[in-house]
């Protein structure tokens, strides 16, 4: 089914191919300058330190129902081997086989593609089964340090979680930027709390994946405003699933990673990070978010640090 006309209307709001030049291949990570770094590199006021990522383990978030995303799987295939001879250093050594966005993780800009097109207007295919992403390759998102600000749409509507109908837009972020006490500035990491997360922590991942509140279709125009850099949620699926309209699946994807070329991340716990901001009233911090460098590669995990 062709995508509606609205898609197209905002698509063509938030468009950034070749505002960075025709070559560009990392997007709104260009808004992260040294002076962008150096402004987030203040916001560190007692080092008190937050991990973001979930465990990398088999019974992990991922259900079967994407195929081939397949939870971590640990193997070792080395036990106390001394290499060198009895009664010397011995070594033990392992492997692990996962999806790269199985847990906690960025989508790349080659994740998604529509209407034949990848960020900047690479075309679709250059993505092949042999060396994977040609363009923007999620190794090519390097240096991914900025102002991260937290924005606790649940809180802001005085819940401990969203209901699972529930859209994220303008109206809500904007709510919970009055909350936060600062304005989303350019170059900034916007991590988005629904609360959803709890969900799985309990032990539910089907009703975790399903039905989960998320982003609307009408929050990439209030992010493209700001120039943020990239944005991050405590979902599965990103945005709202199912979606808000029947006949327009997966469309935030689509805006953000295909035509504003804007990393965005899933499954991030900012549960441990919310009830610190809330407590001190600061929901600015600096953000280390590097995702690993797997050359071609769509997405990748990471394990974000937030420093108060």
């Amino acid at each position: 089914m062709p995508l509606p006309q609205q898609f197209h209307d905002i698509a063509e709001r938030v468009n950034n191919w070749g505002r960075w030049g025709p070559e560009d291949e990392i997007g709104t990570l260009n808004l992260i300058t040294d002076e962008t770094v150096r402004a987030a590199a203040a916001c560190v006021r007692t080092g008190r330190r937050f991990q973001l990522a979930l465990p990398l383990c088999q019974d992990g978030v991922q259900t079967g129902v994407v195929p081939g995303r397949v939870n971590p799987l640990h193997t070792m295939v080395a036990l106390n081997l001394e290499m060198f001879g009895p009664d010397t250093v011995a070594t033990s050594d392992d492997v692990v086989t996962m999806g790269l966005q199985a847990a906690t993780h960025w989508d790349g800009l080659a994740h998604v593609s529509h209407s034949g097109r990848l960020y900047n207007g690479r075309p679709a295919d250059s993505v092949t089964a042999h060396e994977g992403a040609r363009f923007s390759g999620v190794e090519k998102a390097t240096r991914v340090l900025s102002r991260g600000v937290l924005l606790d749409t649940a809180r802001a509507a005085g819940v401990e979680r969203l209901p699972g109908d529930k859209a994220v837009g303008p109206e809500e972020l904007s709510a919970a930027e009055e909350l936060a006490g600062t304005r989303v500035r350019a170059g900034d990491i916007v991590l988005v709390r629904t609360g959803q997360i709890q969900v799985l922590l309990a032990g539910d991942k089907h009703g975790y994946a399903h039905p989960s509140p998320g982003l609307s279709v009408r929050a990439p125009e209030w992010f493209h405003a700001r120039d943020v850099a990239a944005v991050a949620n405590d979902t599965l699926t990103f945005e709202i699933f199912p979606p808000e309209m029947d006949d327009l699946w997966m469309p935030v994807h689509a805006l953000h990673l295909v035509e504003m070329g804007m990393l965005q991340g899933q499954n991030w716990n900012l549960e441990e990070l919310a009830l610190a901001c809330a407590d001190d009233g600061v929901y600015e911090f600096l953000l280390a978010a590097n995702p690993e460098p797997f050359t071609g590669g769509s997405g990748s995990p990471v394990a974000p640090v937030a420093v108060k």
